[in-house]
């Protein structure tokens, strides 16, 4: 069974966090004023609509090459609509443009990587989440 790792520490002199998976890297922080936050990075939130949305593009782009199909452009929007007291997410809408390189309708293409992204199937399911202390 496959496991994607990341890891998070602090950034020195901030509240905010720093996260990296190989060498790519991103900074989680709370809005400038908010719980010490000082804006420097995508919060919670920002992260959850990202990988929804960022997951679906890959995937779109992976069906594409798969089918010989070019894209010529993609531009993908994601709604997060949360509410409660912890505040959580209660759903996610997705609105993708699409436009294939030879004029063909992508319809097909958004369709196969609605049925098969990993985020966007995931979600829906719900997946546990343990936590632990370490030691440090």
């Amino acid at each position: 069974m496959p496991v994607v790792s990341v890891s998070l520490m602090n950034v020195p002199g901030t509240e905010a966090a720093i996260g990296w998976a190989g060498g790519h890297c991103l900074i989680a922080d709370r809005p400038e004023g908010r719980a010490g936050g000082m804006g420097l990075g995508f919060n919670g939130a920002q992260l959850l609509a990202l990988a929804i949305g960022g997951c679906f593009c890959n995937d779109l782009r992976t069906i594409a090459h798969r089918r010989g199909v070019g894209i010529a452009s993609v531009a993908v929007k994601v709604h997060l609509a949360m509410e409660g007291d912890p505040l959580i997410a209660t759903g996610a809408e997705m609105v993708v443009q699409c436009a294939t390189e030879d004029g063909s309708d992508p319809a097909a293409l958004i369709e196969e990587a609605k049925a098969g992204s990993m985020v966007g199937c995931s979600l829906p399911r719900g997946i546990p989440v343990q936590v632990s202390v370490g030691q440090g």
